[in-house]
């Protein structure tokens, strides 16, 4: 057995709990070294809550030169200078969506990851679980034939009534579209492959928003973003998409994604989690049936999408939440605002491979 390969985590809010919690007490074939923060005592804290060996700053980590990858959990601003300060030391690199917050950004990365020799990737990771990955089991198998349409549908009315720091999901780089759109459009390319072009018209409600949860309520926030996005997916293989995301929708009913074919319809699940219920309409049965899930990790498996980058640099194999995808993802998300202001249909330069499905034989913690 390999031996395991050493993480450094850089980000130490919220979600960085389910990341420590996974890496160490389900992965194997990692270990997670230290943690590093802006605030260097809630990466302590963080790390004596999981039991990890170090904290630091972030420069501090980047110097370690037995951590192996970092995993970047900051705001989406800083995404982009920390996965280029993690690869100009030697170091893979995969974070939390987007990708990058401009495709120039993104451009550069990839650039600088090819020329050092090490791996890139992003979240979300969620397509890895067993709810998509048996969607993507029956659409390979052909039980629904040939995709020809799909929808995907995510809307509320955003997070200032219940996140602690909200004000990101309103700037550049946050809304609908940059904060869910990964999920979605993952999950659609893992099933459907790359998109072609992209039509969207996108709009806000409010200038302004209020947070109502603690410990900011009051306090008012500008939005500089979309919180409304609806949009056309032309998918390579012909398949048509429509997807609706939107932070001004008070309650909605909508599915998240169906995907229909030439034999069929299939339910695919909340893309933000990593279960199920997968549901297929055939329609010599008349009705809708749910199935059996195939796969492994239906629970919160954030993190998986790391130990999938170990496992790729233990063998040699191609990582599936990759740079390619998560670049094209990114582009994606821009055309679909670009679409809305130029009044036109965008034509995508980038493209990437359908990443690989997972195994249904997988012991618990494994990736092969």
């Amino acid at each position: 057995m390999s031996k395991p390969v050493t993480v450094g985590i850089v980000g130490c809010g919220a979600i960085s709990a389910i990341y420590c919690k996974n890496l160490t007490e389900t992965f194997s074939n990692v270990t997670v070294k230290t943690l590093a923060d802006l605030d260097v005592a809630r990466a302590q804290a963080r790390a004596e809550e999981f039991g990890i060996p170090g904290a630091s700053t972030v420069d501090e980590l980047m110097a370690d030169p037995e951590i192996q990858i970092v995993v970047n959990l900051t705001v989406p601003k800083a995404h982009y200078p920390v996965a280029m300060q993690a690869v100009e030391a030697g170091k893979s690199v995969i974070g939390e969506k987007p990708f990058t917050v401009t495709r120039e950004e993104g451009r550069k990365l990839l650039a600088a990851a090819k020329a050092k020799g090490v791996l890139v990737g992003s979240a979300p990771d969620t397509f890895f679980g067993a709810g998509i990955q048996t969607a993507r089991k029956l659409i390979d198998d052909g039980f629904i034939g040939k995709p020809v349409s799909c929808t995907a549908f995510m809307q509320c009315h955003g997070h200032e009534t219940w996140h602690p720091s909200p004000e990101f999901y309103y700037e550049v780089g946050g809304g609908p579209m940059f904060d869910m759109g990964p999920y979605y459009l993952t999950a659609l390319v893992n099933l459907l492959g790359p998109v072609a072009r992209v039509t969207g018209s996108a709009s806000k409600a409010y200038e302004t928003r209020t947070i109502t949860s603690m410990p900011k309520k009051g306090k008012v926030i500008p939005v500089e973003t979309p919180t409304h996005l609806a949009g056309v997916l032309d998918f390579a293989t012909g398949c048509v998409g429509t997807i609706i995301t939107s932070f001004d929708v008070f309650s909605a009913g909508l599915p998240n994604i169906q995907i229909h074919g030439t034999e069929g319809s299939l339910g695919v699940p909340d893309p933000n989690g990593f279960g199920g219920p997968v549901r297929l309409y055939r329609p010599e049965d008349g009705e809708w049936r749910d199935m059996p899930l195939t796969h492994r990790y239906k629970e919160n498996s954030r993190g998986i999408g790391v130990a999938d980058m170990a496992a790729a640099l233990q063998s040699g194999r191609a990582h599936r939440a990759n740079g390619e995808l998560a670049f094209h993802v990114l582009d994606i998300m821009h055309a679909f605002e670009e679409s809305s202001t130029g009044g036109v249909h965008i034509t995508l330069e980038s493209s990437c491979s359908r990443p690989a499905a997972m195994p249904t034989t997988l012991v618990h913690g494994s990736l092969d």
